[in-house]
């Protein structure tokens, strides 16, 4: 089962140019993919940038495909709660470095779950299992979303 972090679930929207790692990994395992609710504030905080910058018809554009990654990830969006707030003190111990991040990695070990990016470095030291699609080989692939 996998955490997709935000520069995963944000490769789809490119679709038939989206990296094929990312495409055959998250086609063939979609029933095991979950996000965390920070993905989705990442998300949302790219649309409200795009508004800032005066850039309406990209904010729609990103907006109507959050909107669908909400509705298919409905049932397997995760929270950070209150066991994660305590792996996560414990991870920021020893370095405040990607605070974000290592919300996500207290998620996916709470519920023991591999973190998929493409930003390895961001998790490392946290005992998270980690997988790179972007490493994977080529092959063509069809997107999910």
């Amino acid at each position: 089962m996998f955490l997709v972090d935000t520069n995963v679930i944000s490769e789809l929207r490119k679709g038939q140019r989206a990296d094929s790692g990312v495409s055959r990994l998250l086609r063939g395992a979609q029933q095991h993919i979950f996000l965390a609710v920070e993905t989705i504030g990442e998300l949302r905080q790219g649309v409200e940038s795009l508004k800032h910058r005066g850039d309406f018809p990209q904010a729609q554009m990103l907006e109507a495909w959050l909107n669908e990654v909400l509705r298919v990830f409905a049932s397997r969006t995760l929270v950070f709660d209150l066991p994660c707030a305590e792996i996560w003190g414990a991870l920021m111990g020893p370095s405040d470095q990607n605070p974000i991040d290592k919300q996500i990695a207290a998620i996916a070990l709470h519920y023991d779950l591999t973190v998929v990016t493409r930003n390895t470095t961001h998790f490392q030291g946290t005992g998270v299992r980690l997988m790179n699609p972007f490493l994977a080989d080529a092959s063509p692939a069809r997107p999910i979303l």
